[in-house]
């Protein structure tokens, strides 16, 4: 179609939402974070030509609809995923967008389907990447992990310079809430895992101090009490990125009166929350995609890598061929990745 980008992909990062979809009850093609070049353009695409190296964006969006035209581009009416429905693991997530194989609809994960050589999408699913240094494998991870992370604390919760920052669960996502504190200036910037090797990996990303939690901590209230007394009274700011139900209500342990808490991984069961951990005046936002502007943030994340403030290369642990998929899951599943990428030749 007209406004259609025909795109070769060249890396595609892993998520555990692409192992989820396993379970969607639907064939589809997996992944919803990727970067490529284009090999062909409808007449009316303008953002991007043919040779253009470009990174995915899943939550494409009109520009004129209610939620579009309220800065709310990743909750368009119109185009993105959650328009079609209000579950990650209903069809709305996966789109055919006219596209047909063997005759019938081709489901595509979050309507851009990455783990797949070529893919075929509108316009506003994809953003030119001007960056002459960057590997395909740095920029696929942009569509997802390092635009959640680095967005929640930049877009959603903007967090100020000088305050204190938590973060519980430091695989891709959390190391990146840590990258876009550090970047916000946050002065304490606390990660909290139960893995050890990954508290390692978050001093490397910007944590000023780190907590090894207890797997038998409930709802991590021993951790809490390490925080207060770090500082003095509850953190500014407490994300939780382990997407654990259990913790949903966690960060609202960590922080202080009148603090905020963000819940940044996507939980979605079901969980009971003790309305104690409000008090008093605590605020509590659940962000999707971390307020996604593709067009303003994808471009100043490239030049954050470009400066040297948000590391990207260093965070991709191992990469994998299509055929290794089942490998790349079981190696996110255990912990063994911060990102594991698969890469296209």
């Amino acid at each position: 179609m007209d406004d259609e980008v025909l795109v070769k992909i060249k890396a595609a990062g892993i998520c555990h939402t692409d192992h989820d979809s396993l379970n969607w009850g639907k064939q589809l093609i997996l992944g919803h974070e990727g970067a490529g070049v284009v090999v062909k353009a409808g007449k009316n695409v303008t953002n991007v030509a043919v040779g253009d190296k470009v990174i995915l964006n899943w939550a494409m969006h009109c520009g004129h609809c209610f939620q579009c035209l309220a800065g709310n581009q990743h909750l368009c009416e119109v185009a993105s995923p959650v328009a079609k429905s209000e579950s990650a693991n209903s069809p709305g997530h996966a789109h055919p967008l006219g596209t047909t194989l063997n005759g019938q609809p081709a489901l595509r994960s979050f309507n851009i389907g990455t783990l797949a050589e070529f893919t075929l999408v509108k316009e506003s699913a994809v953003v030119k990447n001007t960056s002459g240094k960057m590997s395909f494998p740095a920029a696929s991870i942009i569509s997802c992990a390092v635009m959640t992370g680095y967005g929640s604390v930049i877009n959603a919760a903007k967090v100020k310079a000088g305050s204190s920052v938590v973060v519980l669960g430091t695989g891709g996502v959390g190391l990146n809430v840590i990258q876009g504190a550090k970047v916000a200036k946050a002065a304490m910037i606390i990660a909290i895992d139960i893995n050890p090797t990954r508290l390692e990996m978050a001093k490397k990303f910007g944590a000023t101090h780190t907590i090894l939690a207890d797997k038998n901590d409930t709802g991590l209230l021993n951790a809490a009490k390490q925080v207060k007394e770090l500082t003095t009274r509850g953190a500014d700011y407490a994300f939780e990125c382990t997407a654990i139900p259990e913790l949903g209500a966690a960060p609202l342990a960590m922080v202080r009166n009148a603090g905020m808490a963000v819940q940044v991984s996507g939980i979605e069961q079901e969980i009971t929350v003790d309305m104690n951990l409000f008090e008093w005046d605590k605020t509590y936002i659940n962000p999707l995609y971390g307020k996604c502007r593709p067009q303003i943030d994808f471009p100043n994340i490239v030049a954050l890598y470009e400066s040297g403030d948000i590391l990207l290369e260093e965070m991709i642990t191992r990469t994998y061929t299509l055929n290794e998929l089942d490998k790349a899951f079981d190696d996110m599943r255990k912990g063994k990745n911060a990102k594991g990428v698969v890469i296209f030749n």
